[in-house]
């Protein structure tokens, strides 16, 4: 399959609804990117969960998946499940991001994703992160509403255990969902991974992608 390089990223966005969400869906595009940068900056922003347990799940959690890379993070509090009834406070909030930071990748939900604050995360970035590559992760759940991707980050079989093994270590509150676990972790992994000819990836869908022929 036909790889394109990356070579000058130094700033990386996140953005997620939840704590848990980016580990989910770019835990190990995260373990692989940041260990092959360790000048890079991770600048991350989750809506929900501040001020909780998730907030300290979320802070170990991403501290392990963006090592060595320095990390920005913050967390706020907007209610889980009915962040669409505050637009227009997300949407501040996603702007003082990006008045932050140049970001040479962002990384945010994808519009087809069901849930609605996953979806409103993912219609607002592309509004506010106009210039910049925008990468939408996946999330798995029950929903079931996983889509064909675009784009595909391989992982080796190490990396993709690590991420597994993180997901279970940092996030003991979600440890009561029938869904959340290795084998649906790797199970999605290893799809992935047929789809790229690698035995482990990561997928994401692609807002726009200007090409440099030339």
């Amino acid at each position: 399959m036909l790889s394109l390089q990356l070579p000058g990223i130094r700033h990386v966005a996140l953005l997620g609804a939840h704590c848990d969400d980016l580990a989910i869906g770019a835990g190990g595009s995260l373990l692989t990117l940041c260990a092959g940068r360790p000048d890079l900056t991770v600048h991350a922003l989750v809506l929900g969960g501040g001020g909780t347990a998730r907030e300290d799940e979320e802070r170990a959690a991403l501290a392990d998946f963006c090592a060595p890379a320095r990390l920005e993070l913050t967390v706020l509090d907007f209610p889980d499940g009915r962040m669409p009834a505050h637009w227009l406070e997300v949407k501040e909030a996603v702007a003082a991001l990006r008045g932050r930071l140049d970001a040479d990748l962002v990384l945010a939900p994808h519009r087809g994703d069901r849930h609605q604050d996953h979806r409103l995360v993912a219609e607002i970035v592309p509004q506010v992160f106009r210039d910049q590559l925008v990468l939408g992760y996946e999330i798995l759940k029950w929903d079931g509403d996983l889509a064909q991707p675009a784009v595909y980050q391989p992982l080796t079989e190490q990396v993709a255990r690590r991420k597994a093994e993180l997901l279970a270590e940092h996030y003991p509150s979600q440890h009561g969902k029938d869904w959340y676990d290795e084998e649906a972790f790797l199970g999605l992994a290893r799809l992935r991974g047929v789809q790229q000819h690698t035995r482990y990836a990561e997928a994401f869908h692609v807002e726009k992608l200007s090409l440099a022929l030339g």
